[in-house]
């Protein structure tokens, strides 16, 4: 395995990172513990998770996730091989939201007892708060560093705009900077990242976790009538958001590419994704260890020059 530097914070990291929002949602903690251990004797060690997951889910209150990566890694053997990723900034009820130096502080020590360990690898904001001074929640990061509570620390979902001024505000006042930014892009989705947080991410050499690889689902091909909607329970939210004229026409590259290379959709489009200018590892999920094997034929499968201009122009927004 051929495992990348995530942005400057010496963490090395694999070239995929597996989901987490699935383990205690839609993987009950069994299938998760089969995944995430499928996923580590595969040679990979990034898993990404969030506070919030997945208080989505009827019944739930959020941290499932979490509390059920703290089960599996509380096994034993299984911490110092793995790089552990959540977030802080979500909305988890009762005006625990955002990313005030005190919701910090609340939030990451809830976290390190779900997950059973003394130290988050990288610990990010999950969302831009405009309320709080950039400062203050960068100040507040800093504590956690200085006391041992985080290794590195990164930013979900941020404007260009807002990352510049992020690291404008780190460099000028000697604080942690946000080594890594975790966006939403994929085949389907390229015109937002591409068009400014892309070369600012690779000027400033902040690594790229983007989530959504597959487009929740739609990449692996599984969603191609809109009676396919009824196949997850996030089905009708993809058929709507991507299957279209677009969509179809990346479906069809997809199988094109899929069978001139032997492989899957899926695999395809992680492996598109994982070459592209400052990604450093595509967040994925499973549900199956049999979807688990895809990704690792993902990981090893290398697109010529040809596939990749096909691909690039039937994605063209």
């Amino acid at each position: 395995m051929n495992y990348r530097k995530l942005g400057r914070s010496g963490l090395q990291v694999s070239p995929l990172c597996l989901g987490g929002n699935v383990f205690g949602w839609t993987a009950d903690e069994r299938t998760s513990f089969s995944l995430l251990d499928a996923w580590l004797d595969a040679g990979f060690n990034f898993i990404d998770t969030a506070d919030v997951y997945s208080k989505w889910a009827p019944g739930h209150t959020g941290g499932e996730s979490e509390t059920v990566i703290g089960k599996w890694l509380a096994q034993g053997g299984r911490r110092d091989k793995v790089v552990i990723a959540t977030k802080v900034g979500l909305d988890m009820g009762e005006g625990r939201i955002g990313l005030a130096p005190q919701r910090i502080r609340e939030a990451v020590e809830a976290s390190l007892r779900r997950l059973q360990v003394e130290r988050i690898d990288l610990y990010q904001a999950h969302k831009d708060d405009p309320d709080t001074p950039l400062p203050a929640t960068l100040e507040a990061f800093a504590r956690l560093a200085e006391e041992g509570k985080v290794r590195a620390i990164g930013a979900s979902n941020y404007s260009a705009d807002r990352l510049k001024e992020a690291l404008d505000v780190s460099r000028a006042q000697g604080l942690p900077r946000y080594e890594s930014l975790q966006p939403l892009y994929n085949l389907t989705d390229r015109a937002v990242f591409e068009k400014d947080l892309q070369p600012l991410c690779v000027a400033e050499d902040v690594g790229v976790i983007n989530f959504y690889g597959l487009a929740a689902g739609f990449l692996t091909g599984k969603y191609r009538t809109p009676e396919d909607a009824s196949k997850s329970v996030r089905g009708k939210n993809v058929v709507a958001k991507y299957l279209n004229e677009r969509g179809l026409r990346i479906l069809a590259a997809l199988d094109e590419a899929a069978a001139h290379t032997g492989s899957t959709p899926a695999a395809v489009a992680v492996a598109w994704v994982m070459a592209r200018p400052g990604v450093t590892s595509p967040i994925v999920s499973a549900t199956s260890v049999k979807q688990m094997q895809q990704l690792v034929q993902a990981a090893q499968l290398k697109l010529d020059a040809d596939t990749v201009k096909k691909l690039d122009a039937a994605s063209a927004e």
